[in-house]
């Protein structure tokens, strides 16, 4: 300053009072800049170490008449204004001024724009259209790491490479293009940090009064502490949806570990006891934990981890053996004096957290309604450089808590489930049934997923005559209370078969019995399982080679024959079991030997993949494809239409249709006089001789024909018909015409009848009555001796 003198004021105030001499800077000789104001580095933009020794000529405009500002501005409404001065050496320099309006110092000026700009905690910076940038202020110079003359007239990709930046770049050159403000946000690690952070950055032109885009501004924030704010409930309402999707343990463990790697966690391992995989609730000081699941970040070496499934019991120094304990969860440093004396007692988990160079670690108990279910482990590694923290606990503590709720659930199910399906099992069939007239193979597959065993039963019930019953039905609902409700209907059905119903008797007496005893419905609206509940019941006759049918909303049989065509029996539907609305009706079918008849509940052939005619199709063809057994062929169906678990029970049962030989027949037409009882003695006992069975069988059955044959002629009338019936049994029947019930009754010494029927029950195994269209036939059965 000594070489030029006394330099003017910084401001002086013109004459009028209209504007303002500020003191901009001093020229050498040279015509470069040798001082510097304040004032002129608030007005334009540089500092005083960016500005000495640089020409005038790049602060002024070409015609020298107002000045240029650092963002390359010119500044039309400032002047610019040299006067001549002298410096020590007598040579020429230049005194530059600029001249400012008053208001121009006051607030809302340039200068304390520029400070906004400056001083701005956020991030700005100032790109020109082609994207290179112009200014950034301290702000930007201190995140990036570089001072603003090393990144002037630069891309962004030039100092900050990768994806990211280059979506950025694209972005900005869009918008000097576009005129069109974007917003996105970027998730990465600067140089100068320690961790990726999160960035909301907002990109807009900067346009000149004819609306023309001269520049791009950019204004970037860390939002870091929002953004894991937002992460995390984020996670919360994910773990909401996706944990207890199904009501089975292991997968629900799977559900929570699936959520916590890798977004919260590098590793987590969720154990429980192992009673608890099995529905049951926990002993006091049971301490066997089995893992259910795990997930990690990083593939695992098998010996690194306990498998899915493997079993131990954490030492007592451990954090999960004190949360099993009741203890509250913990926040541990790996370094932590007990927490190294832990891994020191279990090399397992000491070699994981060595391999991956774990840092800290979360320890949770699985508490559901009081009751610890097992723990949770959760690890971060290395490569996450941000330790487990206080609102982490906080979060991974609602985490599983939502999920012991979950879990907890699926054990009741699974308790519940194992309840029903052992009810469910001890009363369905064991195994094919055998009986001389059909062939049977069955399958009993209770529903997958959530849904629980429903109430999906069928029986194979043996009846005098060699006919057989045959019944499927399905119960509305799942459950426990589905399977005691399918009991009751099927001892129901076992008992009116006993009394030799016809199908359609039998399913109005049924229906009767589950309107009757069928309780109003509950709090909730729900009606009771047996009310809604289907059922069709058949009886073969292998004699006759008929099968006669009714059904109560169930659906029809199919019927497959020798030559392998299928059919649907055209069978009336009915109404459901416990409307009471409309009456069965009975069809009767020619079966020819060797068919094979099929019956089956809905659930085998609907699925929400097609519809049920489709279903119904491909049910057809797979019945009629060759199988080498019934079983074989039950095992087919179900790989067809139901290769895995559905939302439905099914119940699929098979007869093979076999005749009974004109050999193990013999049938007589008798008159109505009672003479004729010895000539049918005397048959049957010739037919008894021809069928090589001893004596002792011969005399019994003289004396039951003898007995049947003598009340028929004497309290019936006709026709009277004989036949007997050998299979695995031998079978006295004698029908006549009339529908009164014979009974037994004890004779007194006095009376010199009335002990026929006592005869016969005391001979026999079994003796009933069941009614025809025209009449009874009263039968017995005795066991086979032979010869």
């Amino acid at each position: 300053m000594e070489h030029f003198g006394k330099l003017p004021d910084r401001g002086t105030r013109q004459p009028d009072g209209t504007s303002l001499d500020v003191t901009v800077a001093v020229t050498d000789s040279r015509g470069l800049v040798a001082y510097w104001s304040s004032e002129a580095q608030d007005l334009l933009g540089y500092a005083t170490a960016e500005i000495i020794g640089s020409p005038l000529a790049r602060l002024l405009s070409p015609d020298g008449s107002t000045f240029r500002h650092r963002d390359g501005r010119l500044l039309l409404d400032t002047p610019a204004h040299l006067s001549p001065l002298l410096d020590a050496r007598q040579e020429q320099a230049a005194l530059v001024t600029a001249r400012l309006a008053p208001e121009a110092l006051t607030p809302g000026d340039n200068t304390l724009k520029q400070w906004m700009f400056e001083q701005q905690s956020r991030v700005l910076t100032i790109f020109d259209p082609d994207g290179r940038t112009l200014s950034a202020n301290a702000a930007a110079e201190g995140v990036s790491g570089f001072p603003g003359h090393e990144v002037r007239g630069r891309r962004v990709t030039e100092f900050f490479p990768g994806p990211p930046f280059e979506e950025l770049e694209r972005r900005i050159l869009r918008v000097g293009k576009t005129g069109n403000l974007e917003s996105t946000e970027l998730f990465v690690r600067l140089p100068g940090e320690t961790r990726a952070h999160a960035w909301g950055l907002d990109i807009f032109p900067l346009k000149d009064v004819d609306g023309r885009v001269c520049a791009v501004g950019m204004a970037a924030e860390d939002y870091s502490t929002q953004y894991n704010s937002r992460k995390r409930l984020a996670l919360l309402s994910e773990a909401r949806t996706r944990i207890g999707m199904t009501l089975d343990v292991a997968s629900t463990a799977h559900e929570l570990a699936n959520v916590v790697v890798p977004r919260f966690a590098d590793f987590v391992s969720v154990d429980l006891l192992d009673v608890v995989l099995r529905g049951a609730l926990p002993a006091p000081g049971h301490a066997v934990l089995r893992r259910a699941a795990q997930n990690c970040s990083r593939p695992l070496p098998h010996s690194a981890v306990l498998g899915s499934g493997d079993v131990h019991t954490p030492p007592p120094s451990s954090p999960l053996a004190r949360c099993l304990a009741g203890g509250p969860a913990e926040l541990r440093d790996l370094k932590a004096p007990d927490i190294v004396r832990w891994l020191a007692e279990d090399p397992l988990h000491a070699a994981h957290a060595d391999d991956f160079e774990a840092h800290s670690l979360i320890a949770l108990p699985i508490r559901a309604h009081g009751v610890v279910l097992g723990t949770v482990l959760l690890l971060r590694y290395a490569t996450s450089p941000d330790p487990f923290g206080p609102d982490d606990l906080t979060i991974s503590e609602d985490l599983v808590s939502r999920a012991a709720v979950c879990l907890d659930n699926a054990r009741r199910f699974t308790h519940e489930r194992g309840i029903a399906l052992a009810l469910q099992r001890s009363l369905l069939p064991r195994g094919p049934t055998v009986h001389p007239a059909v062939e049977t193979a069955s399958r009993y597959v209770p529903a997958g997923g959530s849904v629980g065993t429903g109430g999906d039963w069928f029986d194979v019930i043996p009846l005098p005559g060699a006919r057989v019953g045959l019944v499927v039905g399905d119960v509305v609902g799942h459950g426990i209370d589905a399977s005691a409700t399918m009991g009751r209907l099927r001892m129901a059905v076992r008992t009116l078969a006993d009394i030799d119903l016809p199908p359609d008797e039998l399913l109005t007496h049924l229906d009767d019995i589950v309107t009757h005893s069928a309780p109003p419905p509950d709090a909730d609206g729900a009606i009771p399982g047996d009310i809604g509940a289907t059922c069709l019941y058949a009886v073969y006759n292998p004699v006759s080679g008929t099968c006669a049918l009714a059904r109560a909303g169930h659906p029809a049989p199919i019927l497959v024959n020798p030559d392998g065509t299928t059919q649907v029996v055209d069978l009336p539907a009915g109404p459901p079991l416990g409307l009471g609305s409309l009456p069965f009706e009975t069809a009767e079918l020619q079966i020819p030997e060797g068919s094979l008849l099929a019956l089956f509940t809905d659930g085998l052939y609907e699925s929400r993949d097609h519809d049920i005619d489709e279903g119904i199709h491909t049910l057809r063809q797979a019945l009629s494809r060759p199988a080498p057994s019934l079983e074989a062929l039950c095992d087919t169906v179900l790989n067809t239409l139901h290769p895995h678990p559905e939302a439905d029970d099914v119940a699929l049962l098979l007869i093979r249709a076999r005749g009974l030989g004109q050999d193990s027949l013999a049938s007589w037409d008798l008159p109505s006089d009672p003479a004729v009882v010895a000539e049918a003695r005397r048959r049957v006992c010739d037919r008894l001789a021809g069928w090589g069975l001893n004596d002792e069988t011969a005399f019994i059955t003289e004396l039951v024909v003898s007995e049947l044959v003598t009340n028929a002629i004497r309290y019936a009338t006709g026709p009277i018909r004989l036949r007997l019936i050998k299979e695995q049994t031998l079978t006295c029947e004698v029908s006549d015409g009339s529908t009164i019930s014979p009974h037994l009754r004890r004779a007194r010494l006095s009376d010199e009848g009335g002990r026929g029927l006592l005869l016969v029950a005391q001979l026999t195994e079994r003796w009933g009555t069941r009614y025809t269209r025209t009449g009874k036939t009263i039968w017995a059965e005795q066991l086979i001796h032979p010869a």
